[in-house]
Formats: C-alpha cells, sequence, structure tokens
C-alpha cells in the first residue's frame, strides 16, 4: 500500500498547481491528517510498481511504452513533493517541508527522454526538466491525433509556457472541436482523434458503414459504451481559455489580488467572467490595428489587479 500513495498523489496533486493555504483550522486539520501519509512516501524507493497507476494517464496513446511512462511518473512526483513542501511549509511542519523538497531536489538530478511522446514532453516541460521551445515542438508536431482528453490540458499548459497561444487555440477548436462536429454538447471522457474520421454523429442514428464512437470507440475500461459523454476531465479548455486567453490569474490565495494578462492568438476580440469569493471578475479585450490589445476589465469589492 506505501508503495501506491506517491504516484497516486502525484495524479491528485498535479492538477492543483498553484500555492495553498489553508482557509481556516478546520481545513488545516484536514490537510494535516492527509499530507502524514507523504512523510512515509518520500522515502527513496517508495514508487515500485507506480507504473501501473500512471499508465492509464501517461501516454493513453501509447501506453505500452515504458519510457514514456517514466517520464511521466517522474515529472508527476517532483510536482507532488513540491506540493507537499508547500503545503507542508504553511502548516508548520519544518521537518516534512524538508524532506519534501530534498526528495524533490535528488529527483530532479535525473531527467528522463521525453522519446518523442507528446504527453512526456509537456510533463517534463510544465516541471522545468525540458525547454519549453523543444517540447513545444514535440506536441505541435504530433498534432490532434495524439491528443487525449485527460492529458490535452498539460499539452495547452506546455504550449502556453513556450509562448504558442495562437497554436494551442487552434488545436482545441481541432481536437475538441471535432467532438461538436459529432453532436457533443459536453466533454467527452475518452476521445481518439483518429476514431472520427469515418463517425456517425452521437445524436443521430449511426449509418451502416460509419463508425459508431460511443459502441465502438474506446480502449481500457472505456469499450463499448463505457465512456461518459459528461465528463470533467476533458475540460482542460475552460480554465486554460481563463487564465491563458482571457488572461486572469490569482496572484494571492483567494483571488484577493490578480494580474489579467490576455493572449489573443488570432482571435480580435475576447471577453467572459470569472467567478471569485467577492463575486464576478468581468473582462473584454479588443486587439487593435497596431496588434496591441485593449481591455475593459470590472473587480468585485475586494479584488486589486496587479501588474
Amino acid at each position: 500500500m506505501r508503495k501506491v500513495l506517491l504516484p497516486l498523489l502525484a495524479l491528485c496533486v498535479a492538477a492543483c498547481g498553484g500555492p495553498v493555504e489553508p482557509a481556516g483550522p478546520q481545513d488545516s486539520g484536514f490537510v494535516t491528517e492527509y499530507l502524514t501519509p507523504t512523510r512515509i512516501v518520500c522515502m527513496a524507493g517508495a514508487v515500485e510498481n507506480a507504473e501501473h497507476l500512471l499508465q492509464p494517464y501517461v501516454g493513453q496513446v501509447s501506453t505500452d511504452e515504458p519510457d514514456v511512462i517514466h517520464a511521466g511518473l517522474q515529472a508527476l512526483t517532483i510536482r507532488a513533493l513540491e506540493a507537499g513542501a508547500e503545503m507542508a511549509e504553511c502548516l508548520g511542519k519544518d521537518y516534512l517541508q524538508k524532506e519534501c523538497t530534498a526528495v524533490a531536489q535528488q529527483l530532479r538530478t535525473y531527467v528522463p527522454d521525453a522519446v518523442g511522446n507528446s504527453q512526456a514532453a509537456a510533463l517534463l516541460s510544465i516541471e522545468g526538466l525540458m525547454d519549453a521551445d523543444e517540447a513545444s515542438a514535440i506536441i505541435l508536431g504530433n498534432g490532434p491525433e495524439k491528443f487525449t482528453s485527460f492529458m490535452g490540458y498539460y499539452l495547452l499548459e506546455a504550449l502556453a509556457k513556450g509562448g504558442h497561444y495562437a497554436e494551442a487555440m487552434r488545436l482545441i477548436s481541432d481536437y475538441w472541436g471535432r467532438m461538436l462536429d459529432l453532436g457533443a454538447t459536453t466533454f467527452w471522457e475518452d476521445f481518439n482523434y483518429n476514431d472520427a474520421k469515418n463517425a456517425g454523429r452521437i445524436d443521430e442514428i449511426v449509418p451502416e458503414g460509419k463508425f459508431d464512437i460511443h459502441a465502438d470507440g474506446g480502449a481500457w475500461c472505456y469499450v463499448g459504451l463505457r465512456h461518459s459523454f459528461c465528463h470533467g476531465w476533458a475540460s482542460g479548455p475552460t480554465a486554460w481559455l481563463s487564465e491563458h486567453v482571457l488572461g486572469i490569474e490569482p496572484v494571492e490565495p483567494g483571488f484577493k489580488t490578480v494580474r489579467i494578462d490576455p493572449h489573443l492568438g488570432d482571435l480580435e476580440w475576447a471577453e467572459g467572467t470569472f467567478p471569485t469569493p467577492y463575486g464576478l471578475i468581468e473582462v473584454r479585450h479588443q486587439k487593435n490595428a497596431d496588434g496591441s490589445v485593449s481591455s475593459d476589465v470590472k473587480l468585485p469589492k475586494g479584488v486589486r489587479q496587479v501588474k
């Protein structure tokens, strides 16, 4: 059991990312209780058999490649340990903070090869283990054919890190747009881009000779009507568009201060709202003739904008 806690924690924490600040004594106790096992799994050698947990997530289109799984595990483990160190510091657990930091630093001394895989390259780049431009080249070179519903968010994040906002938005239109072309109104749990080439729509009776994306598609545990057509883990573009296109980024926990830094790519304009504990942030960005962007930002009382 101890040997599988770390990869599980890596997968859970990897989606969280930013700073953690307990909101009060009750939250602090909850985090402390579930942070305690990290002391066990921070010991060397605690990640044996981890590939069995990561295999369905890292490189869903190439899960028979041990090198891809290893690269993803390395990146996710570092992220989990560094997030654990940050939580431990917030909670005053100095020894645990130092322990997690030391193991993460040791892991950073070895950088696995992404072996040309989009998912591995994205995770390594996000964790600073691979050059952002090199990772972006792999992701863009592989195209939407190598996207997966769950890992798509991390591929978009890696492209943003390399400054490839327009290319990322085109991939969103291509990969997730293909779901829309087939009748989607929500995000699909599992989607192989190549399956869509001769597929029937999901809101119509599938004609003879057409691929049934639901009944015939899927892999792993998703085969035969098993994959959901409404699944949160495929909804990465929603968070990504809010952060990178609308440019809304919290600077302090709880959105006490925010930074607005839009990237419109090929868009002429973008507008939207973002919920905070203080109310909605409303933004509209318009691209000018010279390529600059003019923004209209409305902040709720209690939220301050910083550069």
